[in-house]
């Protein structure tokens, strides 16, 4: 995905760590932190300087901003957007693969399985525009992306913790995968990826319910949103699940860990 994406993600990633472990100490974490992590409101803030209010059909044709179509018909935003969701999807399989190995929870397995499916989505998306995989022959827990690659040593440590930070850790993933997601779509011109990223959406939201109803049977806990704003987080919480993800919890973590 483009440049501000990849910055993206990492802040967010590591604001997850802090938020969730000051939430692990019984630290409130303060309300509205996702509005602020929203890139226009980032962008705004970073410049004093006024805002051009000409109109931008006046503009000469050699000012306008250029948008570059490939050879497979695609631009290079949704280029850079398919390669960093094949391994955004990767990194959601591989870290519930992780946690279901350290605590034996069925529902780390069921949604890994579901993200297995979505990480081969784009691949065919790939496979289909031409475009080299950047996750061929990768194993479990190795990323091209250096970001994401940083991501999952965190979140696996951080989710090793106990089972709690491991749901914990589950929502806040599917968290960030929304906000990428609706990036994404609405940078989108072919109708093709279109579906597919509205079918990996409705799956994220389902991964994100199933992560937040399992934590409060679990552990008693209600989880707080850390980048949804909560208007968003609400109304993602209160829909009825969608049907391609699974939503199977489980009885209580059999792992190997105490």
């Amino acid at each position: 995905m483009h440049s501000n994406k990849k910055i993206t993600l990492k802040f967010l990633g590591l604001l997850m760590l802090t938020a969730l472990a000051l939430t692990a100490c019984n630290i409130p974490v303060v309300s509205g932190e996702a509005e602020i992590l929203s890139e226009n409101t980032v962008e705004e803030a970073a410049t004093d300087e006024p805002v051009d209010s000409e109109p931008a059909d006046v503009l000469a044709a050699d000012e306008q901003p250029a948008v570059t179509v490939n050879a497979n018909g695609l631009t290079d935003v949704e280029i850079d957007g398919l390669l960093y969701m094949r391994e955004e999807e990767k990194l959601a399989h591989d870290v519930y693969l992780t946690l279901y190995d350290i605590w034996g929870l069925p529902l780390f397995q069921n949604i890994a399985n579901s993200e297995q499916t979505h990480t081969d989505a784009v691949k065919q998306l790939l496979d289909h525009f031409g475009i080299a995989d950047p996750a061929a022959d990768t194993a479990v827990g190795v990323f091209t992306n250096p970001t994401l690659q940083g991501l999952y040593d965190d979140l696996t440590a951080l989710g090793s913790q106990s089972l709690g930070d491991a749901l914990r850790v589950g929502a806040a993933i599917e968290e960030i995968d929304i906000i990428d997601l609706q990036e994404n779509l609405s940078d989108l011109t072919n109708s093709t990826i279109r579906q597919v990223y509205e079918n990996l959406l409705n799956g994220s939201e389902n991964h994100l319910r199933a992560f937040v109803s399992t934590l409060a049977r679990q552990t008693g806990d209600t989880y707080t949103p850390q980048y949804l704003t909560e208007a968003i987080y609400n109304a993602i919480i209160s829909a009825s699940t969608q049907n391609n993800a699974p939503m199977q919890g489980g009885g209580r973590g059999q792992g190997r860990r105490p």
